[in-house]
C-alpha cells in the first residue's frame, strides 16, 4: 500500500457498510489489519478465518482514501445474533463459559462487539485507531439498534474506551481479563451499556459522538496532540433499512443454546 497521505494536512474517508454489501472493500481490510497483526506477531486469531464478510450482523467501518482506492485503517461493529458468535466468544469461550451467559444478557435488549480495530503506519499519530474509529462504532451502534457494545481491549485501547463510556466487566475471565490473542499479551473485557445516552462518557467524546450521530454525513477537522486530519463521515449505513434486528435477536438466542451443547466443537484458536 502505497503512501499517498499528505502528512502535512492528511484528509481521508470514514465510511460505514454492512460487510455483506461490500466485499472488495472487506478484502482490502483484511488485507491491512493482517500485516498489522502480523507485524506484532499474531498470526492466528479466532476469527481468522474472515467468516464475518457474509455475516449479514457485520457492519465495517473503514479509514479510507478519498479515492477509495486505499485503506488505512478500520474497526467492526458485530450485532449478537449473527450468522456466527461475537469474536469475543468465540476468543474466550473455551477459557471461561461464562462469556455466553454474559452476552446473551445484553443481547435481549440487542448488543454487539467493537472488534477487528487497526491502523496503519501510514496514519499512525492521528488518533485514527485510538479515538476517531471508536467513537464511530459507538455513533453507528446507535444508527444499528443496539443498546450496549462490548469490546476485548489491549490495554492500549482501554483509556478511550473508558472515554466513550465503556466500563472494565471482572465478572469473567481473571477479573474481567484473558491471555489473548496470545500468551504474552492481555485483553481486558469492557462493556458500554448504555449506547443510547452514554451517560459514562467523557463529555468531549459523548458530544462529538452525538454531533457525528445528528450528522451522519459530515466533515470534521480533528485535532489530537496538535496534529489535525481532515475526516469525511459518511457513516449512514446504505441498506440499512434491511436491517432486522428482532430477527437477529431471536437467532442470539438459538446461538446460546446452541453453545451449551456444543461449544467444545467451535473451532478456537
Amino acid at each position: 500500500m502505497e503512501d499517498s497521505l499528505n502528512k502535512e494536512k492528511p484528509e481521508v474517508r470514514l465510511r460505514a457498510f454492512r460487510a455483506i454489501d461490500e466485499p472488495e472493500t472487506c478484502a482490502l481490510f483484511i488485507e491491512g489489519h493482517t500485516r498489522v497483526l502480523t507485524s506484532i506477531g499474531v498470526t492466528k486469531v479466532s476469527y481468522s478465518k474472515n467468516e464475518w464478510v457474509n455475516n449479514p450482523a457485520a457492519f465495517v467501518m473503514v479509514v479510507e482514501s478519498l479515492d477509495r482506492t486505499r485503506v488505512y485503517g478500520g474497526a467492526r461493529v458485530h450485532v449478537a445474533g449473527g450468522t456466527e458468535p461475537l469474536p469475543i466468544e468465540q476468543a474466550t469461550g473455551s477459557m471461561d463459559k461464562g462469556i455466553f451467559d454474559l452476552v446473551w444478557k445484553y443481547a435481549q435488549q440487542g448488543t454487539g462487539e467493537l472488534c477487528g480495530l487497526w491502523n496503519s503506519r501510514e496514519i499512525a499519530g492521528y488518533g485514527i485507531g485510538s479515538i476517531f474509529l471508536i467513537r464511530t462504532a459507538v455513533a453507528i451502534s446507535y444508527q444499528i439498534g443496539i443498546q450496549s457494545l462490548f469490546a476485548l481491549c489491549a490495554p492500549y485501547t482501554i483509556p478511550p474506551g473508558e472515554a466513550v463510556g465503556m466500563e472494565k466487566e471482572k465478572s469473567i475471565g481473571n477479573n474481567g481479563t484473558f491471555y489473548y490473542p496470545k500468551l504474552d499479551l492481555v485483553a481486558t473485557t469492557m462493556v458500554l451499556k448504555d449506547v443510547p445516552t452514554l451517560t459514562q462518557a467523557y463529555e468531549e467524546d459523548k458530544n462529538a459522538i452525538f454531533k457525528i450521530r445528528e450528522n451522519l454525513n459530515i466533515t470534521r477537522v480533528e485535532i489530537l496532540r496538535k496534529k489535525e486530519i481532515t475526516i469525511h463521515y459518511e457513516i449512514k449505513i446504505p441498506n440499512i433499512d434491511q436491517w432486522d434486528l428482532k430477527q437477529t435477536i431471536i437467532n442470539a438466542e438459538k446461538i446460546l443454546l446452541g453453545s451449551k451443547v456444543s461449544h467444545n466443537d467451535w473451532d478456537f484458536i
